[in-house]
């Protein structure tokens, strides 16, 4: 009677051990036609490269359309809109003016506020106003509030950033 109860435990312990193996097996299937399993090399080899071509994509077409923006909006134009800084490069006598809200900074050379009444153009680094005929200060930024407020170059070569919308006459 002893010897059959060995039996029977050993078989239910197998049994048990084979349902357990079966279920884990099952579960741990590397991969589905809805989930599938993925390589290193398929990530390095292929997807990666996919990846890399739409991001080249992508950059060469923001290029693209950055550079149509910016088109007419370098040094030398008669007016233009920028909505980011961008250089201004005037000869002597020659004067920007700009709209409101414009803003300039002077890079290099000299310059001076036109304007036909006070205040001239707001000095937003020092927080102070400049008048009409006053010396503008090499990288302060200035801030155009009413509108025929601008800057005339007094040297050869006057460099300014500007963003906002400008004439230069």
């Amino acid at each position: 009677m002893k010897k059959d109860r060995w039996f029977l435990r050993a078989l239910a312990l197998l049994s048990i051990t084979a349902v357990l193996s079966m279920t884990v097996s099952l579960a741990a299937e590397p991969g589905t036609d809805k989930d599938p399993l993925v390589t290193l090399s398929y990530l390095n080899e292929t997807f990666m490269d996919n990846i890399l071509q739409k991001v080249d994509q992508k950059i060469a077409a923001r290029n693209s359309q950055i550079a149509q923006q910016l088109g007419g909006q370098t040094g030398g134009t008669a007016s233009g809109t920028a909505a980011s800084f961008t250089v201004v490069t005037l000869t002597k006598g020659q004067t920007l003016t700009g709209g409101i809200g414009c803003e300039v900074m002077l890079r290099v050379g000299t310059a001076s506020c036109v304007s036909p009444s006070s205040p001239g153009l707001i000095d937003e680094t020092s927080a102070g106003t400049l008048n009409n005929g006053g010396a503008l200060v090499q990288n302060h930024l200035y801030m155009m509030t009413i509108e025929g407020r601008g800057v005339k170059a007094t040297a050869a070569t006057t460099k300014l950033l500007v963003r906002g919308d400008y004439t230069i006459a």
